[in-house]
């Protein structure tokens, strides 16, 4: 088991919950859809776990957010009403993707399969790029802007820059909690460990499940996973 220094905080990452998308199997990047119903319960339940796992101490914590309104209603719900937005933890842009499931992408590109890991939103041809309006299942319609997207490369750089502005407050013993997505999160991990962002494919989380980064001896580590 991990052992962490008693005078460091903890560092827990708590994935959104359900939307109609994340059911779907569509790309959900920057496009802002609400979470379901089923989202918002899955979102309380989180807020029960975390403190079951963390008593009290977890009310003193700083808290950030992606701006996006999935992960805001999530904070919120699991008890964090007062996160601070963070835009370096607004999702992978996902560009030509962006509401399209990955079937529907190797389809538009003539190939059998796609994998965002091995060819990322910026290999994909410009006839995808545009702006579309989609309805969503009881919660009216939604714009989708497929523009260029980014690189695995990228948003392991805006992964880093979250992970240097609060990890002075790690070093001092404060906990820290972002509440954000599933790739964006995966990546981040990715980067606490030292290793590329493309290993985020080794990861999975699921909607409003969270883990534990933290460090054995001087070792970044994974603490807990998807609990």
């Amino acid at each position: 088991m991990a052992e962490t220094k008693a005078s460091r905080g903890k560092f827990i990452l708590l994935r959104h919950g359900q939307t109609v998308w994340s059911e779907s199997g569509q790309y959900t990047g920057r496009t802002d859809i609400p979470l379901t119903a089923e989202g918002e319960e899955q979102a309380r339940q989180a807020g029960e776990r975390l403190r079951e796992n963390f008593g009290p101490e977890l009310n003193r914590a700083f808290v950030l957010t992606s701006p996006l309104i999935r992960a805001r209603r999530t904070a919120a719900l699991a008890g964090f009403e007062s996160a601070i937005a963070d835009d370096n933890l607004m999702e992978f842009d996902y560009g030509p993707a962006e509401g399209r499931t990955r079937a529907q992408v190797a389809a538009a590109i003539g190939e059998d399969t796609w994998n965002i890991w091995d060819r990322g939103p910026l290999t994909l041809p410009q006839s995808l790029r545009g702006t579309r309006r989609e309805k969503l299942e009881g919660q009216g319609t939604v714009t989708i802007v497929n523009g260029i997207g980014e690189s695995a490369a990228m948003a392991g750089a805006r992964t880093r820059a979250v992970i240097n502005r609060v990890l002075p407050k790690l070093e001092a013993g404060e906990n820290v909690v972002c509440v954000a997505h599933a790739h964006i999160l995966r990546i981040l991990t990715t980067q606490w460990l030292g290793m590329e962002p493309s290993c985020a494919r080794m990861l999975e989380l699921e909607t409003a499940h969270f883990c534990v980064l933290a460090w054995h001896h001087e070792d970044r580590v994974i603490y807990k996973w998807n609990i």
